[in-house]
């Protein structure tokens, strides 16, 4: 089995800079990868919501987004590891919402929800990545020495995330 070169020296090594790296996380696949436009650099395994499939309607269905998103802003996290935030509700996304509630298709009451992002595990926690069930609120999950990896890359404003089907 190769040994696994560290992110930075990777794409050290393919002289790409880590501002020009977007992130894509595939939902049906559960995973997250960096791209270098059509190139792939590095996957990772992730779970998701607890009800993954379908963009998220509403605060509480258990879903997570779809669409492309940048980050709001990154920071540790008592409980699970690192947070990046993602900017949800974005334009897009309040645009949809607004729409499904106008159609009916959700409760005129409901919220759209918010503070999603790509979180890690409680510590020694990594199993709940690698059993793939999925089990957040809404958010993307990584086991922790992933997410260190990733988390260095993701530049707060600028950083682009496409999470799709």
């Amino acid at each position: 089995m190769a040994e696994h070169v560290p992110l930075k020296e990777l794409l050290d090594g393919l002289g790409i800079d880590a501002d020009e790296v977007a992130i894509h996380v595939d939902k049906s696949e559960r995973r997250l990868c960096l791209m270098h436009g059509d190139a792939t650099v590095r996957c990772y395994d992730v779970v998701l919501g607890g009800s993954p499939e379908g963009d998220k309607r509403m605060q509480g269905d258990l879903r997570t987004p779809e669409g492309s998103f940048t980050f709001r802003d990154k920071y540790p996290h008592r409980k699970w590891h690192r947070f990046a935030w993602i900017d949800y509700p974005n334009e897009e996304s309040v645009r949809r919402f607004k729409a499904r509630r106008a159609a009916g298709e959700i409760p005129t009451e409901a919220r759209i929800g918010g503070e999603v992002g790509i979180h890690g595990v409680p510590a020694g926690m990594d199993m709940l990545i690698s059993t793939g069930v999925d089990w957040t609120l809404g958010c993307i999950a990584m086991r922790n020495d992933d997410l260190d990896e990733v988390y260095d890359i993701i530049r707060p404003g600028r950083t682009i995330v496409h999470i799709g089907p």
